[in-house]
């Protein structure tokens, strides 16, 4: 496990990083040296050490003000001071500071790569825990069939794009997609047809969104496309290109193909002074996406919502 680590040494003792480097780079790691914090601090950033050995007592930037810079660069560097400071207040403030073990000088070899190698354990199964709560949020948040978000986090990223359309006065728009007359895929063909067809839709959906873009599965046969930095044209010649290309493809898996349509309600936020939230957007372009429907499905129904300012309060003279 040890072979690929890489370890960063700083300290403005010179015989010292040399002593360091070779006792390492004889147990197999990969060392870098720096004799200033400034230098470490480039370092960490060149170089992405998995674990640091750091001196207390340095000019300039000292051990303490270093790993705090460090910390503000990586929260989860790992970090082991090494000093000649043996009182127990030295040892404590460099513990609170964020170091994970403390080695005083002199040291002995051994004790010094056990102590490495046990961070570098730690620092692995915190790194694979990380990793691994990643992977399950992404689960939590996407839907399986089609690989889109689903709507359980939609809502707080849809209020967050908002929030900085209104802020930086751009505007921001959301689709409704439903796919027309779905219930005959699944009444002419079988359930597994059927999640072959929203799967496709959804990898359509996903290739032709900008990575500033996000979409969901609303439920069942239903999409939620939400289009940042754009304005009314923009969200409608998208909508009309994605619904041209739905209406275009062949669904085909095996023996079974269809070819079907959607209808598309958009409703945008055109300049970023307005006082919506996430679901009423969605709500208007539900409403939207409902007038589509009536019109014959098949098509796409743009809503523009007014920007305005908050009504001043305006004191009529008593008569």
């Amino acid at each position: 496990m040890d072979q690929d680590s890489k370890i960063l040494l700083i300290d403005d003792d010179h015989d010292n990083l040399r002593l360091l480097k070779r006792v390492l780079i004889n147990e197999g790691y990969d060392v870098k040296t720096a004799d200033s914090g400034t230098q470490g601090l480039q370092e960490l950033k060149d170089f992405g050490p998995d674990l640091i050995l750091l001196d207390v007592n340095m000019p300039e930037l000292d051990g303490l003000e270093t790993i705090q810079l460090l910390k503000k660069k990586d929260s989860n560097v790992a970090v082991i001071f090494i000093t000649g400071n043996t009182g127990t207040e030295d040892v404590i403030r460099g513990l609170e500071a964020g170091a994970l073990d403390y080695i005083r000088k002199p040291f002995s070899t051994l004790e010094l790569l056990a102590r490495v190698r046990t961070q570098l354990r730690v620092k692995k199964l915190q790194d694979d825990l990380r990793q691994a709560n990643l992977k399950l949020k992404n689960l939590v948040d996407t839907d399986d069939l089609t690989g889109l978000f689903n709507m359980r986090s939609v809502y707080e990223k849809l209020g967050n794009e908002i929030d900085r359309a209104r802020r930086y006065g751009h505007g921001v728009g959301v689709i409704m997609l439903d796919m027309d007359h779905f219930k005959r895929v699944n009444d002419d063909h079988d359930h597994l047809f059927g999640s072959f067809v929203l799967s496709e839709v959804g990898k359509m959906i996903r290739t032709n969104i900008r990575s500033v873009d996000f979409a969901a599965r609303y439920g069942g046969d239903e999409f939620l496309i939400c289009l940042t930095h754009t304005d009314i044209e923009g969200a409608r010649q998208f909508a009309e290109r994605l619904r041209k290309k739905i209406a275009d493809k062949l669904f085909q898996q095996k023996e079974d193909e269809i070819q079907l349509t959607a209808s598309m309600g958009v409703a945008v936020i055109a300049g970023g002074k307005s006082s919506m939230d996430g679901r009423s957007l969605v709500r208007h372009a539900d409403r939207a996406l409902y007038e589509s429907k009536e019109k014959g499905r098949n098509c796409v129904t743009v809503k523009v919502i007014e920007d305005k300012e908050p009504p001043k309060h305006k004191f009529m003279r008593a008569q």
